[in-house]
């Protein structure tokens, strides 16, 4: 009996603890690991609303770039770091993929960490060469029913966001296509204005400069409702593939083991960050709508949903990453 005492009063005082570094918490810096070099979606909403929350947590946010291994390496650091609510990872939808398409990442995105909040949402858009006969959705999926295998779409690389799409989009709508991968997007997209690929599908951030410019033709994006930069360019779902959704996202996640009360802090501070009013037109006139969760909890069941949902496709499509 007295061992069992003392096993409740230790951990009583281990849950105090917790509670009142919680309470002190943040008092020193707060480092935010990207893990992708400078410039891309996640490396700039993790810049643009660090201030804001150090503004609100009363201590500095830093942002600190750890590129490599389609975002691995930086996962694996922070996974590794205290749960103390000072290492965080601004994660992207790799985060969640990479480990259905990888033997041993280093990393288990459901069980090493500890949800914070979303932060943007970012559509994705089916273009295609305007040599293409096609002006629709519908008009694609007849094509490709009548030459299937034959019509070509390109990708960032295997088991990236424009290739899961695609792949999800052939499955939804129940066409073949043939998948010509590249290492980045930028000569994916060269390619498909030249003509050398048929389509792909692109975050519209990065496509809406060629739209404008005639270069490729806009079809559908990969969101429920449309984006304020295509608003005369239906939804996937409006196009005739009923349900269909999928969209790129980023947000925040502590080591695991990080205290309930310190993620409802930092979910709070992003939440506001992602209000402010010119900062969240300014990226959505970039196709980046910024978002926040309302709860860790619910970001968390995000996460999983888009593990499982990857996950079972990565197993049908038999895409791994060598």
């Amino acid at each position: 009996m007295m061992r069992a005492i003392g096993r409740v009063a230790l951990m009583a005082m281990i849950a105090a603890a917790a509670g009142a570094g919680a309470q002190q918490y943040p008092s020193r810096p707060i480092r935010v690991v990207v893990p992708f070099a400078p410039g891309g979606n996640t490396d700039l909403v993790a810049r643009a609303i660090a201030p804001a929350m150090s503004a609100g947590l009363g201590q500095q946010v830093v942002v600190e770039n750890r590129p490599g291994s389609s975002g691995i390496l930086g996962a694996q650091i922070v996974a590794k770091s205290p749960p103390d609510g000072y290492t965080l990872l601004a994660m992207a939808n790799t985060f969640a993929v990479v480990p259905s398409l990888i033997a041993n990442p280093g990393y288990d995105p459901l069980k090493d960490f500890a949800a914070v909040s979303l932060t943007c949402l970012v559509p994705q858009v089916l273009v295609v060469n305007t040599a293409l006969p096609v002006r629709s959705v519908k008009e694609v999926v007849a094509l490709a029913r009548k030459r299937p295998a034959e019509l070509s779409y390109a990708s960032a690389g295997v088991g990236g966001t424009g290739h899961m799409a695609a792949e999800l989009f052939s499955r939804h709508v129940g066409i073949r296509m043939l998948h010509v991968p590249y290492k980045g997007n930028a000569q994916a997209i060269v390619d498909v204005i030249a003509g050398q690929v048929t389509m792909m599908f692109d975050q519209v951030s990065t496509s809406a400069p060629h739209v404008r410019a005639g270069k490729l033709r806009p079809l559908a994006v990969t969101s429920l409702k449309r984006s304020p930069l295509f608003p005369e360019v239906p939804t996937m779902d409006e196009s005739g593939a009923k349900g269909f959704e999928d969209i790129t996202f980023n947000g925040l996640v502590a080591p695991a083991g990080t205290p309930p009360a310190i993620q409802s802090r930092l979910n709070a501070e992003v939440g506001k960050a992602v209000l402010a009013r010119e900062l969240h037109k300014r990226f959505l006139d970039m196709g980046v709508e910024l978002a926040a969760s309302t709860s860790p909890a619910e970001f968390g069941a995000y996460i999983k949903a888009e593990f499982d949902k990857k996950a079972k496709l990565a197993k049908e499509a038999g895409i791994r990453l060598e």
